[in-house]
Formats: C-alpha cells, structure tokens, sequence
C-alpha cells in the first residue's frame, strides 16, 4: 500500500482539484481540438477557451511560475497571430509563420501535460486507471513516465550548479566544454534514473499477481464537473456549426 508523491506534487494541495481521470479527458481534447479542425468555424472560440483551461487551472493550483510562463507564451503567441506579417520579406514571413502555427498547436498540449505531470500523484494516476479497467501493461510504463521528468530536472538542476561551480557556462572559460559537460551527464542519469523508476515500480507491486491497494481517494467533484460540461458544451457546438 503505497502513495508516492512524485516531485512538485504534495498532499495538501489548496484551491481546484481535478480528477486524473478530469485531466487525462481535459489533455485528450486538447489534443483533438488543436490538431484537428473539429472545431470548424466555431473553433476560432472553442480553441482558446478549451486551451485556456489548464492556464488557469495552474493559477488555482499554485504553480505560479508555470502559469505567467504559459500566460506570456499564450500572448506572444495571440499577438503574432493577429499581427499583419505581410510586410516582411518571403522567406521570414513562411519561417514565422511556421513557427507560430507548429507552437501554436504543440504549445496548449505541452501545458495541460504540465499540469496533469505535477499536480498528480503516482498513486492518484494509478487509481485512476484501474478504475478505468485499464491494462497494467500501460499503467505501468505510464506510472515510471510520471515520475521520471520530474526525477531528470531535478538532476538538470545539480548537475547545472556543479557546472556553475566549475566556471562551464556560456560565456565563460569553458563555454566550449558546456554541452559536453550537460549533455553527457544527464544521458547517464537519465538511463540510470529509468531504471531505478521501473525497479521501483515493480517492488510495489506494480504488476504483481495480487491487487495493489490504495489508501489515495480520488473521485468527481464540481470543478470535473464543470470541466466536463465545458467540453460537452464545446464538441456540441462544434457538431451544430457543421451542421447548420
């Protein structure tokens, strides 16, 4: 009976909070809305409601700094869009343009992941899935992902301040030595720290022959339901507009 709290995520969160099961829905719409044009006319409205969603779920959650990156991103981004870039030359305006529009797209995505990653739990995220049915063969590898990139920029972090202390930074007198020196430590952590993760997972139980417990409560309340019904709002509107 385990309840690991991954790095980033504490037990006696304040403010909104959401069902894994709320998130991993919130995520897959997100998804499906940016890359897609379901939305069809009306998606020019439903994308930056549903997209603004995990913004300011990072505002009620506490993750202060996350939440005015992704504010600046969400207006660099709007404004870029709305800008007449016809007065820049071929070449510049295509490269812009590509940038905006892959950013655009790829930029709510990565910040619902952000949320989802570091305001769950191991344990919540597992009881989520199994109350889903959902195969082990996928919570597993999903449960080790969960706490690996926290795990791997948290050894971003030690293996920055050891560099610092040695004078290897950009602009320093070893800035040709900088990647070499980042680079091939967090390949060895990485590898090492996935190893530890599965190892971990597996003597908790994770994949064994008898039912893991959990002493985690997770459950719907008025903030998944009110995300629920702005989805169901939103792919209903997007259904009449084509419609009609």
């Amino acid at each position: 009976m385990t309840d690991d709290i991954m790095p980033g995520a504490v037990h006696d969160r304040k403010g909104v909070v959401l069902d894994p099961r709320t998130k991993l829905l919130l995520l897959l719409m997100i998804s499906v809305f940016s890359w897609s044009s379901i939305g069809g006319r009306a998606g020019w409205i439903i994308l930056p409601v549903i997209t603004l969603i995990p913004v300011i779920l990072l505002y009620f959650s506490r993750k202060w700094k996350g939440a005015v990156i992704s504010t600046l991103l969400f207006l660099a981004v709007y404004l870029i869009s709305y800008t007449d870039l016809n007065k820049l030359s071929g070449g510049v305006y295509y490269i812009i343009l590509m940038i905006v529009g892959i950013f655009g797209r790829l930029m709510p995505c990565i910040i619902m992941a952000y949320y989802l990653v570091y305001t769950t739990t191991v344990s919540e995220f597992v009881a989520a899935m199994e109350k889903m049915h959902v195969s082990e063969k996928i919570t597993i590898p999903f449960s080790v992902i969960f706490r690996f990139f926290p795990t791997v920029r948290e050894q971003m972090h030690f293996i920055k301040d050891a560099m610092d202390m040695r004078g290897i930074k950009i602009g320093g007198k070893h800035s040709s030595k900088y990647i070499e020196y980042r680079l091939i430590p967090l390949m060895i952590c990485s590898v090492k720290t996935g190893d530890e993760l599965s190892a971990a997972s597996l003597t908790r139980c994770l994949g064994g022959p008898v039912r893991r417990t959990n002493i985690c409560k997770i459950g719907f309340g008025f903030p998944d339901y009110v995300i629920i019904l702005i989805l169901i709002a939103s792919v209903a509107a997007s259904v009449i507009v084509r419609l009609v």
